[in-house]
C-alpha cells in the first residue's frame, strides 16, 4: 500500500493531521467502531480523567487493529467525538503521541457533542485503516 500525505497548505501539520490521505494500492478496508475508555467487561474507566481515557481509548483501536493484523500505521482517518473540546485539546499528545511512534498523521476531524453513549465517556475514537 502506498499512502501519501495531502496538504495544500501546512496548518495542519502542527495539531498532528494530514489533512488529506492518498491511499493506493491497498486491498484490505477496516471501518472501526468508536473506541472508548471501556475495561474488556463493557465497564467505563476513568470517569473525571480525559488523559487517561484517551490512552485506554487508543489500547482498544490498537488492540482491534491487532485483531485484523495490522496497526497504527495502517490507520488513514480518525473522527474523534469529545464532550469537552478544551480538555481534549490539552491532553491531545495523548493520541498525536502514540500516531507519531508509527511516524503517520491520520486525516482527522475532532466534534465536540453534548454526551457520549454512557454519561461517565469524555472521548470516543473512530477510525478507518488500510492495508
Amino acid at each position: 500500500m502506498k499512502r501519501e500525505a495531502i496538504n495544500p497548505v501546512p496548518w495542519s501539520l502542527q495539531f498532528g493531521f494530514n489533512q488529506g490521505e492518498l491511499v493506493e494500492g491497498g486491498s484490505r478496508v477496516l471501518f472501526c467502531s468508536g473506541q472508548v475508555s471501556m475495561d474488556d467487561a463493557g465497564r467505563p474507566q476513568h470517569a473525571d480523567d480525559m488523559r487517561a481515557q484517551i490512552g485506554l481509548a487508543m489500547d482498544n483501536l490498537q488492540a482491534l487493529l491487532a485483531a485484523a493484523d495490522m496497526t497504527l500505521a495502517n490507520v488513514v482517518r480518525l473522527t474523534i467525538y469529545t464532550t469537552d473540546i478544551d480538555e481534549a485539546f490539552a491532553n491531545f499528545d495523548a493520541l498525536t503521541g502514540r500516531l507519531d511512534e508509527f511516524g503517520v498523521k491520520p486525516a482527522q476531524t475532532l466534534l465536540g457533542i453534548a454526551r457520549l453513549a454512557l454519561p461517565q465517556l469524555k472521548i470516543e475514537i473512530e477510525a478507518t485503516a488500510a492495508a
